[in-house]
């Protein structure tokens, strides 16, 4: 009964703007998200440019212009989405809704601290929308299970995390037993830091081993790192094959709050059981 009456309490002007904003089945909905895509590239490529000295000091003054009036339209669509929804702050502390504030906030902020404007390429994160244009929606759902699959695979990862970091502590010292400070390994620390980044098979090579014995310590720790490397992916696996329903989803938002990712023959929304 609660849920009905929220629904009904939507204006008609707000499920018109609704049914622009947040769908993508419609012809009006697609149009808006594609217009959205292309302005957030426009945006993105405005900030990018006007950071290159050359090309802002012929064009600074156009690229600022752009830039304030990419801000006030994108505000706008804020706003637009708020007022669209029954659950106006379920949606602002979604992940596209923060996304979509972080998207504006840096303008605003470079009043105050000049530069942070830069900031502002987050908006590309915002082209994620594609993936509703394009009805991919579903490789949305599969990135929810991906992320249900890291949540449980927390703890086991935790454990794996100290495991190497213990161990990288332990080689970093064995070697600056081993080369001492007159072959750059001037302190545990810095012979961690060597650990780390040839276990994890980087290998800047800014500092090296010359004896034989930490030439051969060395090399027992690329084999390790090898080794290291392919127990979280397995760990996730594992958790990714648990998590993983294969159910069809729609790109159909909930005009309560604004979720995407609903089962095809679904009438409620799985997320706060507003009526779709």
């Amino acid at each position: 009964m609660e849920t009905n009456q929220r629904n009904q309490s939507l204006k008609p002007w707000q499920r018109s703007i609704h049914e622009v904003i947040f769908e993508a089945e419609t012809t009006a909905g697609k149009a808006f998200d594609v217009i959205l895509i292309v302005c957030i590239i426009f945006s993105v490529t405005v900030v990018m440019l006007d950071s290159v000295a050359s090309i802002r000091v012929k064009y600074g003054t156009l690229f600022l212009g752009l830039e304030w009036m990419f801000t006030i339209l994108f505000t706008m669509e804020y706003i637009l989405r708020l007022l669209s929804i029954g659950r106006p702050f379920k949606y602002a502390f979604s992940f596209f809704g923060i996304i979509d504030l972080l998207a504006i906030l840096p303008t605003y902020l470079s009043l105050l601290l000049p530069g942070t404007h830069y900031l502002v390429v987050v908006r590309i994160l915002r082209v994620l929308r594609i993936f509703r244009v394009l009805k991919l929606i579903q490789y949305l759902g599969e990135a929810e299970l991906l992320v249900k699959a890291l949540r449980a695979s927390l703890h086991k990862i935790t454990v794996f995390v100290v495991t190497v970091f213990a161990l990288v502590i332990i080689l970093g010292a064995s070697m600056y037993l081993i080369e001492g400070e007159e072959n750059g390994f001037t302190s545990i620390p810095k012979s961690v830091y060597w650990a780390i980044v040839t276990v994890t098979t980087v290998g800047y090579g800014d500092i090296s081993p010359q004896t034989n014995f930490g030439q051969v310590l060395a090399a027992i720790s690329m084999i390790l790192g090898y080794s290291i490397l392919a127990v979280p992916t397995g760990i996730v696996t594992v958790e990714l094959s648990h998590a993983f329903k294969g159910s069809k989803v729609t790109v159909q938002a909930c005009p309560q709050c604004s979720k995407e990712g609903h089962d095809s023959d679904a009438t409620f929304c799985k997320f706060c059981a507003a009526k779709l």
